[in-house]
């Protein structure tokens, strides 16, 4: 398993990646759905956004990477962000959010992606990073606390109205 960037060489294996979400997960498809319509723009929004580029009003710099394994699937996405100077990621967004594919769920890969990506925050200069998730996520809950994570507080999101647990996790 590695963390690769997007690249347009994974044409076919994001597109495998975003029909496992369609008709697997539909609710959190959304997502990936402009990589289906146009990849080579969605693959360059989202190198820009790594440097800072055309960022949208209330985005901040972010590394996206994908977790490849040896077949060459894409197992999942994880995006680092590089600081978490606005109100909604300081509460609700964090530096680390992340999605396996479903087809891969439950084995372990979750872990490894949030481990690998503990590194790549680290490069960046991170020394911790938040990471939250809704509070009734018991399976990334644990993915979380194994990496590290030490639960600070459980709030209620302001976007997104529902209760999240708020981890930060040494890098």
């Amino acid at each position: 398993m590695q963390l690769i960037a997007p690249s347009l060489f994974f044409e076919t294996e994001f597109s495998t990646f975003c029909d496992d979400y369609i008709h697997n997960d539909p609710e959190n498809a959304e997502y990936y759905l402009d990589g289906q319509s146009n990849f080579a723009h969605y693959v360059q929004r989202l190198l820009d956004e790594e440097q800072g580029i055309n960022l949208k009003t209330g985005y901040v710099p972010c590394s996206h990477y994908w977790l490849v394994n040896s077949d060459k699937s894409i197992v999942g996405v994880i995006r680092v962000r590089h600081n978490i100077d606005s109100d909604f990621l300081r509460l609700e967004g964090g530096h680390v959010g992340y999605d396996i594919a479903p087809a891969f769920r439950k084995l372990g890969h979750g872990k490894t992606m949030l481990k690998l990506a503990l590194l790549k925050a680290k490069a960046l200069g991170l020394q911790r990073v938040l990471v939250t998730v809704d509070e009734d996520n018991i399976a990334s809950r644990k993915i979380i606390v194994s990496c590290g994570g030490e639960l600070e507080s459980i709030e209620m999101g302001k976007v997104f109205a529902n209760l999240l647990a708020r981890y930060w996790v040494s890098c």
